[in-house]
């Protein structure tokens, strides 16, 4: 007679409990063949293409000239960033007093807080960071300066700066100055192939940015159509023009001044479309004027003309 041995456990016939589907596993398929281009190995793999950069949604103006300026212009801001070992000279003690007036957050950063808010630019210490700028529809702000002149709200005509693909931020920065500078009642900038207001143009200006507006277009050219159906004259700058600048006749007129690219001028369809192609006279026939600086010139002389008939 067997006796069965302590502590022994009998093993029952059958499957083992949970034992279910492991077999199954192993007969599982693996889905459906990947294309060749999915295959790394294939020759006709092709990469996914790489993640667009995010585009940045708000700017800073950094530097501690440019943020003091930035904030007695009063320009829209959201946080003012002060590094946290700066040397507290008058300009970032103005700039927190002037934050703290207007109910503008100051906090403090490290360097590599201010380089990530800044893009990297000399910020000395401090930043300013600005919500994306507000453009105005191109051709409403037209058409009201135009409506308010002729009924009589306004003494002086309208006076507008039109950018023909402007792509230096520094360019723009600097005609918005002038603007300001010479009594233009705003700037007007395609939405394709021109520089929008960044925080490089917010520095530039020096404040600027606020004082005169900038109105974005679909279209430069169908733009300009519209101001001379609203009355407007319009003048394109370049160095062949067969107006002078020096006493320009259409200076007291309502204009809109039109400003070619830093490269290429004026476009073909632009200065077809211009009433008058004006240039500004310089010693030299192998010289060339900056797109801001010959805006700046052109608007200081419309601005002295101008004077003449108050």
């Amino acid at each position: 007679m067997s006796t069965r041995r302590s502590g022994s456990s009998r093993k029952k016939k059958g499957p083992t409990k949970g034992s279910g589907g492991q077999g199954r596993r192993k007969l599982a398929g693996r889905g459906p063949t990947p294309k060749a281009s999915e295959r790394t190995w294939h020759k006709n793999y092709r990469p996914p293409a790489p993640k667009k950069k995010t585009q940045r949604t708000t700017e800073a103006v950094a530097g501690r000239n440019p943020v003091v300026e930035a904030l007695e212009a009063e320009v829209p801001a959201s946080t003012l960033y002060v590094s946290g070992g700066v040397e507290m000279d008058d300009r970032i003690r103005k700039s927190v007093r002037l934050a703290a007036d207007r109910g503008i957050p100051v906090l403090e950063a490290t360097e590599a807080q201010l380089a990530r808010i800044t893009d990297n630019a000399r910020h000395q210490g401090i930043a300013l960071q600005v919500p994306p700028y507000e453009y105005e529809n191109g051709i409403d702000v037209v058409v009201d300066l135009m409506d308010d002149w002729s009924k009589g709200y306004r003494h002086k005509p309208p006076l507008v700066v039109a950018l023909d693909s402007i792509t230096d931020p520094h360019n723009l920065g600097a005609i918005l100055r002038s603007a300001s500078a010479f009594s233009a009642d705003a700037v007007v900038i395609p939405s394709r192939r021109s520089v929008g207001v960044t925080s490089t143009v917010w520095k530039t200006s020096a404040g600027a940015a606020a004082r005169v507006p900038v109105g974005k277009v679909s279209n430069l050219n169908s733009a300009l159509t519209e101001y001379k159906k609203a009355g407007m004259f319009t003048i394109g700058l370049d160095g062949n023009g067969t107006q002078s600048l020096p006493g320009l006749p259409l200076a007291t007129e309502p204009l809109c001044v039109v400003v070619g690219s830093e490269g290429t001028g004026l476009s073909r369809l632009v200065a077809e479309n211009v009433d008058q192609i004006v240039s500004i006279p310089i010693s030299s026939q192998l010289e060339s004027l900056n797109a801001s600086l010959a805006a700046g010139i052109t608007l200081y002389e419309i601005a002295r003309l101008r004077a003449k008939i108050d």
